[in-house]
């Protein structure tokens, strides 16, 4: 017992309140089981072994102490690191049909968020409209945006307004696709998201938005809302591009092919429009430039809306991932820190993952084209 504590007066009192944190039972072990020699050896033996085992004692809490100093400068950093992680929470469950089929779009949604390591993204699958939801509770307070890859006629009452405070007080909403299409008879959401289609809306659920002439116009006419041509390649021109999303993409670039939504309505309050793409009239379009990406604001929330992904080859796309992964962290923390990717598609060019389009199991390997 004296030798070990004639050892620990080797480190300073603080060195010890540390290892006894660090290293619960380091200082009742003995540094160096080479002091047990003294015992038979001549007077100048024991010297020199103390003195051996001394130097011992001091190298081995020297480095224990370094070890547990690095604990205390390493673990936070790693730990304001993990802070640093958006959590995200990403809801699905239900469709307007199989044509979308949020089972395949969600895993390509999540994994997109969490490749930039930016996000750490929950996936919350909502019951069917009508279903039981009795068990279904999400915590919208514990993610600092919402993800909405969800299409229904309606909601409970007490989500709807759990949502609705959500976003009010300042939490971060993304609409993908279809989502738009959602909940046509609940106010607040429609204001949430601008403008949306089918389900029954028309003019009763606000005017039509398109631009014209480089300005945005609402367009009281008659008729239902929502519609889009075969899915093909589009150009998308940006509206506003000193906005954060925007900023440093391209004035064009062309998206993959997917659904160009057209004549969508809604209130369209406090909605800026990003960008737009022309719905061409031979192909089933208005040939009017309609809203592709927008944003708007819910009382302190932001909202983050895009037209585009109607399946994972659309998805797949660098210009809708590069718009996505950008808009969820603005929707979530109002800037963005995200560059551009070198691969970010041009006016020219169709740029898409490969390993993104192969996430589907109904697109042929494509493992030929990465090389």
């Amino acid at each position: 017992m004296k030798t070990r504590e004639k050892w620990l007066t080797i480190a300073p009192q603080e060195t010890r309140a540390i290892l006894a944190r660090e290293f619960p039972g380091a200082l009742t072990t003995p540094p160096a089981a080479g002091l047990s020699k003294c015992r038979n050896r001549s007077g100048k033996e024991k010297n020199e072994e103390r003195d051996h085992d001394k130097s011992l004692a001091a190298t081995f809490w020297i480095a224990l102490l370094s070890a547990a100093i690095l604990s205390t400068i390493l673990l936070p950093v790693l730990a304001t690191a993990a802070e640093r992680s958006i959590p995200v929470l990403l809801v699905d469950g239900q469709s307007g049909g199989p044509y979308h089929a949020w089972k395949l779009t969600t895993p390509v949604l999540k994994k997109e968020l969490e490749d930039t390591g930016l996000f750490q993204v929950t996936v919350a699958t909502s019951p069917e409209f009508g279903g039981d939801f009795s068990h279904f509770k999400p915590k919208f307070s514990e993610y600092k945006a919402i993800v909405w890859n969800y299409d229904a006629p309606n909601w409970p009452a007490d989500l709807r307004l759990q949502l609705e405070e959500y976003v009010r007080d300042g939490g971060g909403l993304v609409i993908v696709h279809a989502a738009d299409n959602a909940f046509p008879d609940w106010p607040a959401y429609n204001q949430m998201i601008g403008i949306g289609g089918w389900r029954n809306r028309s003019e009763k659920s606000g005017p039509l938005w398109y631009f014209k002439d480089g300005k945005l116009v609402s367009d009281t006419s008659a008729g239902s809302a929502g519609s889009h041509g075969a899915r093909i390649p589009f150009l998308v021109v940006s509206r506003d591009p000193e906005h954060p999303i925007m900023k440093g993409l391209p004035a064009a670039w062309m998206h993959a092919a997917d659904e160009l939504y057209a004549t969508l309505r809604g209130p369209g309050e406090n909605m800026t429009v990003l960008a737009t793409a022309r719905s061409d009239s031979e192909n089933k379009g208005t040939g009017r430039d309609e809203p592709m990406l927008m944003v708007l604001r819910y009382g302190k929330g932001r909202v983050f809306h895009t037209t585009m992904g109607h399946d994972v080859a659309a998805l797949s796309c660098v210009g809708f991932m590069t718009t996505y992964q950008r808009g969820t962290e603005w929707a979530a923390t109002g800037r963005v820190t995200q560059k551009v990717p070198a691969t970010f598609p041009t006016a020219n060019t169709v740029s898409f993952r490969v390993d993104i389009a192969g996430m589907d199991p109904a697109v042929p390997a494509l493992e030929h084209f990465s090389h």
